[in-house]
């Protein structure tokens, strides 16, 4: 009685799988243009989390630590240390605009008289920034996705290499 070999792990579809969707998150995030759009984004996190100190109106304490710890969230998110799959790395981006936004418009909505021309303008050029650069993280990775549909990514793992 002769038994078939038993495939190895390095041809099991969901290997496959999960190395193709790494291909396709290291494709979007790769290219100088998608590394420039993380960097920008992780320096625009940080700015965000300190310009309270930064731009003088840490004494206004609520929209102060709401944007230190949406900055924060925000150079965490668009770092890309969480997102090494396409379904995270796209659903970050989407979060990352939702971020943007609504440092926009933190002043008006936090409790507390926050609105004063210093923190809109500071606000409302950081959330705008924030928020176009994850849309440009989002456009990136929906490029890699549509270059994978087009037939455009490698040939899956052969077994041996």
């Amino acid at each position: 009685m002769t038994t078939s070999p038993r495939p190895s792990m390095e041809t099991h579809p969901d290997i496959l799988e999960m190395r193709q969707r790494q291909e396709l998150a290291e494709r979007a995030t790769s290219t100088p243009q998608g590394q420039a759009v993380g960097t920008l984004a992780f320096l625009t996190g940080i700015y965000l989390a300190a310009s309270p100190w930064i731009t003088g109106f840490n004494g206004l304490s609520t929209l102060a630590v709401t944007n230190l710890l949406v900055g924060l969230a925000y150079a965490l998110l668009m770092s890309g240390g969480f997102g090494r799959a396409y379904e995270r790395t796209h659903s970050m981006a989407w979060g990352a605009c939702a971020l943007g936004v609504w440092t926009i418009i933190a002043p008006w909505v936090v409790a507390g008289n926050a609105s004063t021309t210093k923190t809109i303008v500071n606000n409302v050029i950081t959330g705008v920034i924030a928020l176009l650069l994850a849309l440009a993280a989002s456009a990136a990775a929906r490029a890699a996705e549509s270059t994978k549909a087009r037939g455009g990514m490698t040939a899956p793992y052969a077994h041996g290499r």
